[in-house]
């Protein structure tokens, strides 16, 4: 049997869309209704969840490897800009932050992160945009940590800071 190249190995960190950083555990071989699948077994372990993704699938469903430093500098700029904070309904905004957070994007949830964040004299935010926020924040400190090799605090902190420095 001829060894395959596989986009990612195991010990590797990856970037699942809809769940955030997790690390490829192994690559095993499964029986699903009557055909042999290779698929990658990926854990997170905050979540304490693993999941499994036919090899085979892993770009289709938008696995990536860890954003490069480039893209963290990238995404640290976009915390710095200014809020982008649209008039339209918070159900249609909510659902564009949403959208924006599974897209896996770094980017993407840099600007959820930026948009969402209150400053102490702001009014406060409501329960679904603390929610969106949480999230959002999360899921950029665990790829800036992953990336940074592995302190989330240190990652918390550099966020918080950029947030708090911004120019208003």
């Amino acid at each position: 049997m001829s060894k395959k190249k596989y986009d990612f190995s195991p010990n590797e960190f990856v970037v699942y869309p809809a769940h955030g950083v997790g690390k490829v555990v192994s690559i095993e071989t499964q029986e699903v209704a009557g055909f042999e699948l290779e698929m990658f077994v990926i854990a997170f372990e905050k979540d304490k969840m693993t999941l499994r993704v036919p090899t085979h699938k892993a770009t289709d469903v938008g696995m990536r490897a860890l954003a490069t430093p480039d893209v963290v500098n990238h995404a640290l700029k976009t915390l710095r800009g200014k809020a982008k904070v649209k008039k339209a309904m918070w159900s249609r905004r909510a659902q564009e932050y949403e959208q924006k957070i599974n897209s896996g994007d770094l980017i993407a949830i840099a600007e959820v992160v930026r948009d969402l964040h209150r400053q102490d004299d702001q009014r406060e935010q409501s329960y679904s945009e603390r929610q969106l926020y949480e999230a959002a924040l999360e899921r950029l400190t665990r790829e800036f940590a992953a990336v940074a090799g592995g302190d989330e605090n240190a990652s918390a902190a550099q966020i918080d800071s950029v947030l708090v420095n911004r120019a208003a």
